[in-house]
C-alpha cells in the first residue's frame, strides 16, 4: 500500500466538483454494507492509491453525505467527537461491537473488527 498523496485534481470548469480521488473514496464508503466497516487503510488499499491519512482527510472534508461511520480506525475505537452518533448507527445496523470493560474510560464500546470488517467481498462492485 502506498502512502503517496492523492492527485490534486481541481477539475477545470467545475470549481465545486470534488477531486477525483475524493469521489472514489466516497464511492467505496457508499458501497460498504450496513453492519460492516472498512478501515481507512482498507479503503486506500482497495483504491490502490493514497494511504490511511489521505482517506481520513477525504472523509473529514467530504464524508458527511455518505455513511461515514462505516470507514473507521483499524483499532476499532469510535471516531473521537462523533462517538455517540456513530454508536447509534452501529446499533441500528447491527454492527458487531465489543462492549467496554469496567476499566474502560468513558465506557464506550469498540467495533469488533474481526467480525465487522468488510473486505469488499466477491460481489463488490466498482473495484478499480
Amino acid at each position: 500500500m502506498s502512502e503517496q498523496s492523492p492527485p490534486e485534481d481541481a477539475r477545470a470548469g467545475h470549481p465545486d466538483a470534488l477531486p477525483e480521488y475524493a469521489e472514489r473514496v466516497l464511492e467505496v464508503a457508499e458501497g460498504i454494507p450496513p453492519g460492516r466497516v472498512m478501515t481507512y487503510g482498507d479503503v486506500a488499499e482497495w483504491l490502490e492509491e493514497g494511504g490511511p491519512r489521505q482517506v481520513g482527510r477525504v472523509m473529514a472534508l467530504y464524508g458527511g453525505a455518505v455513511p461515514w461511520w462505516r470507514v473507521v480506525r483499524a483499532d476499532g475505537v469510535l471516531l473521537p467527537g462523533h462517538e455517540l452518533r456513530a454508536l447509534a448507527h452501529y446499533r441500528a445496523e447491527g454492527t458487531p461491537l465489543k462492549e467496554a470493560g469496567r476499566t474502560t474510560q468513558g465506557r464506550l464500546p469498540r467495533l469488533d473488527m474481526r467480525r465487522a470488517r468488510w473486505d469488499g467481498g466477491a460481489d463488490a462492485e466498482g473495484h478499480t
